[in-house]
């Protein structure tokens, strides 16, 4: 047989076995979605609020009030947000229906004045055709196979789990690492140790300069809004920023509510300024924030975040879009560190197994662990064994029984 034949036979079978398994993990998180959705929101958080909350640490404040103020301020400002948003919105709405009608008929026409000579029936055919198209291309977005819930229980659970994920992560993040780097086997701990928090590095940058981003597109089009007399320019706002953390799609699409809100509310000159101003506000993320604050923070280009956003999209709706892009960046960021092979210079790290007060509840089996009731045993100490690392050099390695010890791995034999 050709060695080009045997060399495609082993290619594909390790790629077909490797394509199950992400099928595999796709199903699994389709299934338990109402648990990986709010813990991916509580990581994305609390890659925000971990700096704070270690610079209210550095600066003597106690652990456990440093977390509660960071986690109230986020509560607050967001209630903030959605309160601002829902007060302007109402105001907004006084005698909408009137200008709703008023707006159709000038637009009835516009269109039976122009070159097109449509009649009254024809456009409300159109119309009715553009809103069947609208609702059937939105289903699969909005309601996509990652749905965060379709009733108002499901959206509760999901946002008690977000809490309590994000307070557990910002309290013990860092056992909660060493825990899950445990259960890899000890020649592998220091490449996903250190590929974990290249990932959380890379992810908090990310957050970071989201937030930037967004609050300038917020800023750029709200503002054009509120100049050009559009109403309600603070919940466009609002609703621009959140759009923006799906990047380079969200911002056209919340855009757009600007453009269709000035139509309505005002005529089509404001409604054309409006769309220059949206226009303009994403040339200016798309040439300036994305290539030189997010392309340097994140090492992701602008094709990949096109590309995984929408593939997101397709996948899981909203949650998708959303997490298409940090997802991504992460594990760019972990491959690139496992194959660049720094983590092979230095030993497996260390990971204490009672590194926090939350662990030491767990049982543990090691030698010297004694159960409620049971008689004590005194701990016994055995001579240190020399051991000889990767570079010929021995060190010696204390053995003593009543320490805590990672359980026993065979890899290490």
């Amino acid at each position: 047989m050709p060695s080009g034949i045997r060399l495609a036979g082993a290619w594909s079978w390790r790629l077909i076995v490797i394509a199950a398994a992400i099928a595999i993990l796709i199903f699994l998180v389709i299934q338990l979605r109402l648990i990986v959705i709010p813990l991916l929101v509580a990581v994305l958080v609390s890659a925000l609020l971990v700096p704070l909350v270690a610079f209210l640490v550095r600066h003597h404040w106690p652990k456990g009030l440093a977390v509660a103020t960071a986690m109230v301020s986020t509560l607050v400002l967001v209630a903030g947000l959605v309160t601002l948003a829902s007060t302007q919105i109402a105001e907004g709405t006084v005698g909408l229906t009137d200008r709703l009608n008023r707006s159709f008929d000038s637009l009835k026409s516009v269109l039976a004045a122009s070159p097109l000579q449509l009649s009254e029936s024809e456009i409300s055919d159109y119309l009715q055709q553009a809103w069947t198209a609208i609702q059937n291309d939105s289903a699969v977005f909005i309601s996509g196979a990652l749905s965060v819930g379709s009733t108002l229980g499901h959206l509760l659970t999901g946002l008690l789990l977000a809490l309590f994920s994000l307070l557990f992560i910002l309290i013990d993040g860092k056992a909660i690492w060493g825990w899950i780097v445990r259960f890899f086997p000890l020649r592998a701990r220091a490449a996903v140790d250190g590929a974990g928090i290249a990932g959380w590095t890379t992810l908090g940058n990310f957050a970071r300069v989201q937030i930037l981003v967004a609050s300038i597109d917020a800023v750029g089009i709200g503002v054009g809004a509120a100049l050009l007399g559009v109403p309600m320019a603070i919940p466009i706002g609002i609703l621009v920023f959140l759009g923006s953390f799906v990047p380079i799609v969200g911002a056209v699409a919340t855009g757009s509510v600007a453009i269709v809100i000035a139509l309505i509310f005002n005529n089509w000159a404001v409604a054309l300024a409006m769309l220059g101003v949206v226009l303009l506000v994403q040339q200016v993320e798309g040439h300036v924030l994305q290539p030189l604050i997010m392309g340097t923070a994140v090492k992701v280009h602008p094709l990949a975040v096109v590309l995984v956003v929408a593939a997101g999209a397709l996948l899981a709706g909203i949650p998708g879009a959303l997490f298409a892009v940090p997802i991504a960046a992460v594990l760019n960021a972990m491959t690139s560190y496992i194959a660049g092979g720094t983590w092979r210079s230095s030993p497996p790290a260390a990971v204490s197994s009672t590194g926090s007060v939350l662990w030491q509840t767990v049982p543990q089996s090691r030698p010297g662990y004694r159960p409620t009731g049971a008689p004590a045993r005194t701990a016994r100490m055995r001579p240190q064994s020399i051991r000889t690392t990767r570079n010929g050099s021995a060190r010696s390695t204390p053995s003593d029984l009543s320490a805590p010890r990672a359980p026993h791995d065979s890899s290490e034999n």
